[in-house]
């Protein structure tokens, strides 16, 4: 999922093992993308798992985190901007919130190769 906003850049799916990094775009949305391609929105499945690095200090105040968590990407409708993480402590916080440059890799994309499918549809 990629915020409406976001709808204008080129985007991709993300994928297992990548790493990415926060990016603020030029329409001011709070995205990912992979480190040396800003123009290119990287789209997380709902339920992705993600191990995210340096999370600012005020937010770890706020949400009882710490620095460095493993967390789920989720759609969060409470706000005008809906991508945005789930803690293991049950805080959330949108993408915007995070702000840019922090680190992220996908530990679990929920997504199925396509020869992978194929190969359990046999």
């Amino acid at each position: 999922m990629c915020d409406y906003s976001l709808e204008a850049y080129r985007s991709r799916p993300a994928r297992e093992g990548e790493q990415y990094v926060t990016h603020r775009f030029s329409s001011s949305t709070v995205g990912f993308i992979a480190p040396g391609d800003p123009m290119t929105a990287i789209c997380m499945a709902c339920d992705t798992k993600l191990n995210l690095e340096g999370i600012p200090a005020a937010l770890q105040t706020a949400l009882g985190i710490k620095a460095n968590e493993t967390v789920t990407f989720a759609r969060l409708d409470e706000s005008i901007f809906q991508d945005g993480v789930r803690f293991a402590n049950g805080s959330q916080t949108t993408l915007q919130r995070l702000g840019p440059g922090i680190k992220a890799e996908v530990i679990d994309a929920l997504v199925v190769p396509h020869r992978e499918r194929q190969a359990v549809e046999s």
